[in-house]
């Protein structure tokens, strides 16, 4: 008869090998954290104590009653109106250019020559922007003399300007569009392999566009102009540049009470980044539930 022998099973403390990815994996987040916490929490937890406190160091609501006078009430609707403004038009723009040269709408010069320029305009801002367009188009910029001298005709003799809010917008487009399009491409790029599955299994244009196509573009589309409106809303240098700090709006109210040109008001100019981040949480919220009764419906 064959002898069976009984051998003990030893367990061992080593984790299973997909929890021990697990962890390393977690490891790298490690440093996303700290990045986080070190260039947004902070800042953020220093704004709000900063503006929870006078400028002898005590605790206050001064700060915050302070917003709600018409000089700054004035500076948030101004603000917002040229946020969202520029917005809506360099996400139109960018979502019209993006569809001209995703899929095989547009040979691949042209495509690498929009890409490449939306790089950098995108990242062109600030000083060296303001100074380009007053070289260009200014009282005596480039275009506007030779318009003057070829047909006779001055826009500024006419009620344009570009150092006004229609101006300083104008000037905003040349970044808000490129960011646009960089944004956009990569998902016009995936509704054409769409497009062309949904035609292979029978779909129809219509049918595509509100099964398919409208689903997928819409998230990226409403989430472009959140971002769009947070590049345009947080903007100071251009505005300053451009302005010379005569348009009322947010941040140039900021730095004016952080230089202490005027009067030194640190507790109040925290308070009005911290009504900023609230703006922006506002839009942000709205945009989810935006998109969570679409996706109910």
């Amino acid at each position: 008869m064959m002898e069976v022998r009984e051998q003990p099973i030893t367990l061992t403390d080593n984790p299973p090998r997909r929890m021990r990815s697990h962890g390393s994996s977690s490891f790298w987040l490690i440093p996303l954290g700290g990045f986080v916490a070190l260039f947004l929490v902070i800042p953020s937890a220093s704004l709000l104590w900063g503006s929870l406190h006078g400028s002898t160091g005590q605790w206050t609501w001064t700060n915050y009653r302070s917003l709600f006078q018409p000089q700054y009430l004035d500076a948030y609707r101004t603000s917002i109106a040229l946020s969202l403004g520029t917005a809506i038009i360099g996400g139109l723009a960018g979502l019209g250019l993006a569809w001209l040269i995703s899929g095989h709408h547009a040979p691949g010069r042209l495509r690498s020559l929009i890409t490449t320029f939306s790089g950098v305009a995108s990242n062109f801002a600030g000083i060296p922007l303001a100074f380009a367009f007053t070289a260009t188009i200014g009282p005596v910029g480039l275009v506007t003399v030779l318009l003057e001298k070829t047909v006779g005709f001055n826009p500024y003799r006419h009620g344009l300007t570009l150092f006004n809010l229609g101006g300083l917008a104008v000037t905003y487009l040349y970044f808000q569009i490129p960011l646009g399009v960089l944004v956009l491409v990569p998902v016009l790029d995936s509704l054409s392999r769409y497009g062309e599955a949904a035609a292979n299994l029978g779909a129809g244009r219509g049918q595509f566009w509100l099964r398919v196509g409208w689903p997928t573009v819409r998230r990226p589309l409403f989430g472009t102009l959140v971002l769009l409106f947070a590049n345009s809303f947080g903007a100071y240098a251009t505005a300053y540049a451009l302005t010379a700090g005569m348009i009322n709006l947010v941040p140039i109210l900021i730095g004016q009470e952080l230089s202490g040109n005027v009067f030194f008001s640190p507790g109040l100019g925290d308070a009005l980044a911290m009504g900023m981040i609230g703006v922006m949480a506002l839009a942000w919220s709205l945009h989810q539930i935006l998109l969570g009764e679409r996706d109910r419906t």
